[in-house]
C-alpha cells in the first residue's frame, strides 16, 4: 500500500469544520476509505483576547480557509476530497497536491515518529496528564494514526467514551 501524507485542501472561508466532518461523514459511509483517508484536521491555536477589560483564551484557526488531510494519494481519495462539498482545490502547482514536508509539520505539532505503547485493548491505565489526570480506564480502542486511545470514564454515572493522546497515559 502506498505511503499516508499531509495535504492540505483550501476551503472556502469559514465552511472549515463543515469540510471536516463532510469528510468524516463520507469516510464512515464508505469503510474502503477509512483506511486510505486516516486523520482530517482543522489546525487551531490558543489566543489570548482581552474584552472589557478581562483575559480571556479562545481557540482561533490557524490556517482560516485550510484543512489538513492526512490521506493515501489515489484517484478515489483525491475525487472524494475534491468534491466534498465547501472545498475548492488542493494546494499546489496545478491540479497536483504536493504533500507537507517533515519541516513544514514540525511547527503544526504534526508528529510522524511512532510512540511505541506497552498496553493494548482491554489493559487498565491511568491517565497521567491533560483534563483527566488522575483517571483510571481500561483501553477500548487504539488509534496509531492518531496516537491515541479510547477509554471509558464514568461521568454523570455513565461510561462515556473519551480520547486521550498516548503521551498522557501509563499502564497499570
Amino acid at each position: 500500500m502506498a505511503e499516508a501524507n499531509w495535504y492540505v485542501v483550501h476551503t472556502y472561508s469559514g465552511y472549515e469544520n463543515k469540510v471536516k466532518a463532510n469528510i468524516e461523514k463520507t469516510i464512515e459511509n464508505n469503510k474502503h476509505l477509512a483506511e486510505e483517508i486516516l486523520e482530517v484536521r482543522v489546525p487551531m491555536q490558543d489566543v489570548v483576547e482581552i474584552k472589557n477589560g478581562a483575559k480571556k483564551t479562545v481557540q482561533k484557526k490557524m490556517f482560516p480557509g485550510y484543512v489538513l488531510i492526512n490521506m493515501v494519494m489515489n484517484d478515489d481519495t483525491w475525487y472524494v476530497v475534491r468534491n466534498t462539498r465547501g472545498v475548492t482545490g488542493f494546494v499546489g502547482p496545478g491540479s497536483k497536491p504536493v504533500p507537507l514536508t517533515e519541516a513544514e509539520m514540525k511547527p503544526l505539532g504534526i508528529k510522524t515518529e511512532n510512540v511505541t505503547i506497552d498496553f493494548g485493548e482491554g489493559d487498565s491505565i491511568a491517565v497521567v496528564a491533560g483534563v483527566w489526570k488522575d483517571t483510571v480506564g481500561v483501553v477500548q480502542k487504539l488509534d496509531f494514526g492518531k496516537q491515541t486511545a479510547t477509554i471509558n470514564v464514568e461521568l454523570f454515572g455513565r461510561e462515556t467514551p473519551v480520547e486521550i493522546s498516548f503521551a498522557e497515559v501509563r499502564r497499570l
